[in-house]
């Protein structure tokens, strides 16, 4: 019925937002997500080109960067998935997710990531560890990362810094430090466990 692939995806996904009265959350994930999983490359791939060119625009599409676990995303990366996709993508971020292995769990800070990144995003999901506990640091540092990036929306000039390190002035001059982060992030995870500590029954 239909010549391509992306174009049976497009169809059907724009059929389905349609019978939904297109809401205003619907999100649509690619067979190629990453930039490992498209041939040649996002901006020639002829399946992303498509989707862009087919898929309502409505609908989010959801990107998990370079690669499925990406331990970088770069304001590059994401310009050039934009223009082919015609849509800022949705970042779809499994730089903890532990499901492929187990035995590891990641709590580091959440790093990696470029400042200025939101202006070129629709929306970032964190894929978490499997553990449940194992999730605050992640989503405590993500809040610091986040609460930064809207400090550098509002200050441009400091968009483009990268605090070192240890930089202590990182939360007051609008620049994100993965160790400052978890640094605020084991404070409060120490307190939270202090305090489940003392309920009845713990």
């Amino acid at each position: 019925v239909f010549p391509s692939l992306a174009q049976a995806q497009a169809s059907v996904a724009n059929e389905v937002y349609q019978e939904l009265g297109q809401p205003s959350v619907f999100l649509f994930c690619p067979t190629e997500y990453c930039s490992s999983l498209c041939s040649p490359s996002p901006s020639q791939s002829c399946y992303l080109q498509t989707i862009g060119q087919e898929l309502l625009p409505g609908i989010s599409v959801i990107w998990t960067g370079p690669k499925v676990v990406s331990q970088e995303l770069s304001a590059v990366l994401l310009e050039e998935v934009e223009a082919v996709l015609r849509r800022r993508p949705i970042i779809w971020d499994n730089l903890y997710a532990n499901d492929y292995d187990c035995r590891r769990v990641f709590l580091g800070p959440y790093m990696g990531r470029a400042p200025g990144l939101m202006s070129r995003l629709h929306g970032l999901l964190l894929n978490p560890n499997c553990e449940l506990q194992a999730n605050f640091i992640p989503i405590h540092t993500l809040g610091t990362w986040f609460q930064s990036e809207l400090g550098s929306c509002a200050h441009p000039g400091h968009a483009g810094m990268e605090a070192a390190l240890g930089d202590s002035q990182g939360a007051q001059d609008g620049s994100y430090s993965p160790q400052e982060a978890l640094e605020l992030a084991l404070r409060d995870w120490v307190a939270e466990i202090n305090q489940q500590a003392l309920e009845p029954g713990r």
